[in-house]
């Protein structure tokens, strides 16, 4: 019996030990002539169809999937529903693999969004009332971003040595008292209403038409080390549709489109 029960106990072992190595197994690209990218829809859909027929023409079809939430955005890569993704930067990717473990990695810098400070009720920064409400994103690196952006603006002081997931917390001056509401990055254009100013990054504030050049009451330099990217998983990293889509969108036809159509809002990084 003593016997018995050890051989079923190795057997049991193995069976986990396969179990759990099946369940690491990352999903890898299922075919090099097709694949499906997820993306927030401006800038990011756009200029991947503006790449369509160019990959089309190296015999890769590219899929488009447009999301409207980034934070799902990741998870779906990671899961293989998606062969890459094109909507974030890289602080962003960094702090979305530290937090999950999920084996992704950067294939390609494409271009900088500078983060803006909008209002419905403001014309100048410098009329900002006390006590007045700021909408800021609720996701780690934006919220930090948005707030090292405000503290530029000089109109907080975080402590020293915050950085990128800096908290409202974290602020040691707050000269105006300005009262900090934390929202979905998304939701902060159709909420414009209800602050007094919120800072908001330019795919979403291009989506609600507005212009981050003529409408931002502030904005951040253009050189900006934010530099939105094509994400993939690690697994993927030496796929040669992977290397054609980012030669794609790194081509001087899509540098041509981005200056000419954003004017500056939006900012080639390559």
């Amino acid at each position: 019996m003593k016997k018995v029960t050890t051989i079923a106990s190795l057997l049991l072992a193995a069976l986990l030990i396969a179990a759990g190595c099946t369940s690491k197994a990352q999903p890898t690209i299922k075919s090099q002539s097709k694949i499906t990218v997820g993306a927030t829809s401006v800038p990011h859909a756009i200029l991947l169809e503006l790449v369509k027929e160019d990959l089309a023409a190296e015999g890769v079809e590219l899929v488009i999937t447009e999301f409207g939430e980034y934070t799902v955005i990741n998870p779906a890569l990671a899961d293989g529903t998606l062969d890459a993704n094109f909507f974030q930067h890289t602080p962003y990717l960094d702090d979305y693999i530290a937090n999950s473990g999920e084996k992704l990695i950067e294939a390609g810098k494409i271009h900088i969004e500078p983060m803006g400070v909008y209002s419905e009720k403001l014309d100048d920064l410098a009329d900002l009332p006390d006590g007045a409400v700021v909408g800021i994103p609720n996701d780690g690196t934006n919220e930090g971003r948005s707030l090292l952006l405000l503290q530029s603006l000089g109109l907080i002081t975080l402590k020293e040595g915050a950085g990128l997931l800096s908290l409202p917390a974290d602020i040691v001056d707050n000269p105006k008292n300005l009262e900090f509401v934390e929202l979905e990055a998304a939701m902060l254009p159709r909420s414009l209403s209800d602050t007094d100013i919120s800072v908001i990054n330019t795919n979403y504030a291009l989506e609600a038409d507005l212009n981050p050049i003529e409408d931002a009451l502030g904005m951040e330099n253009a050189d900006s080390p934010f530099a939105n990217v094509v994400a993939i998983r690690e697994a993927d990293k030496d796929s040669e549709a992977i290397k054609k889509l980012v030669a794609a969108l790194q081509s001087e036809k899509v540098r041509e489109f981005i200056l000419e159509t954003y004017g500056g809002a939006v900012v080639p990084a390559f």
